[in-house]
């Protein structure tokens, strides 16, 4: 009894031990705003470790969780489209078939698997993309995926480890949401930073010049004294080539950042009240 008693105690206290250590593959959570949608990645991070990892820990011509432990997810906000490819909203495995010059990449409905899916389900392929490899100088020690290059528009989501290197275009529908935002508004009560960001926006995606140069002027009749809506507005006149009251919106930007303070805007409009002068 009394041995039956101690291994008991010693079965618990193995149960309730505390003891933490490293993971060898890491978790690592990855979120960035592209344009307007949220792009979201979970995926563990193997390392080299002194191993050969591409044609041999990672074997050619078989399908990869694109990572270690449990499978890589990706979430999406919005519709996108990734490598050509159009792509509902919402949550996917990332699966990969590497090869030496070309890696095929899946997104799969199916995000609760331990690693690979015990039997492959075509049906839940909601995408196939095909990147092609590129040689790094540098050895990248721990798997990698970044989100580079970003623009309004969209961003390149890269798989990096050992020297490898594939790239996945991703397009975002900012202009889409944007416009909708915009007409939405527009035909409530917009407000003066309504109509800043309107006017803002047109001229930087090169729309209706005339549209833009009537909101940032109703901007600023409805809220004086921002030295930045009247730097937005010396740009519209500018591109509309209204040179004079261009230079007059830059002046009054002028002497209001240097009220403010703002050395920054003193000399982007220093710049171009000399520039426009000419």
């Amino acid at each position: 009894m009394k041995h039956l008693k101690l291994l008991i105690l010693m079965c618990g206290g193995i149960a309730m031990a505390q003891i933490q250590t490293p993971q060898p593959s890491p978790l690592s959570k990855l979120e960035q705003v592209v344009g307007l949608t949220e792009v979201k990645i979970e995926y563990s991070r193997p390392a080299m470790r002194g191993r050969t990892i591409m044609g041999d820990l990672v074997p050619f011509g078989s399908i990869w969780r694109t990572g270690a432990n449990k499978n890589t997810t990706i979430t999406f906000s919005d519709p996108v489209i990734v490598g050509g490819q159009a792509l509902a909203a919402g949550t996917y495995a990332l699966f990969s078939r590497p090869g030496e010059n070309l890696w095929e990449l899946f997104f799969y409905t199916e995000i609760e698997n331990l690693g690979i899916p015990s039997e492959w389900q075509s049906k839940s392929v909601a995408a196939v993309i095909e990147a092609p490899t590129q040689s790094l100088e540098k050895f990248v020690e721990s798997f990698t995926i970044s989100i580079d290059d970003l623009t309004n528009a969209g961003a390149n989501i890269r798989l990096s480890w050992e020297k490898t290197e594939v790239t996945i275009p991703l397009k975002v529908p900012t202009d889409e949401k944007t416009m909708a935002s915009i007409k939405k508004t527009m035909n409530g009560s917009p407000k003066a930073g309504d109509l800043y960001q309107a006017a803002v926006y047109y001229r930087e995606s090169g729309r209706a010049l005339q549209t833009a140069k009537k909101w940032i002027a109703k901007a600023i009749e409805m809220d004086p004294g921002k030295y930045w809506m009247y730097r937005q507005q010396s740009l519209i006149l500018a591109d509309l080539d209204e040179k004079e009251a261009a230079i007059e919106a830059a002046k009054s930007s002028l002497e209001l950042a240097e009220k403010a303070g703002n050395q920054d805007y003193v000399r982007l409009n220093t710049r171009a009240i000399e520039e426009w002068s000419q």
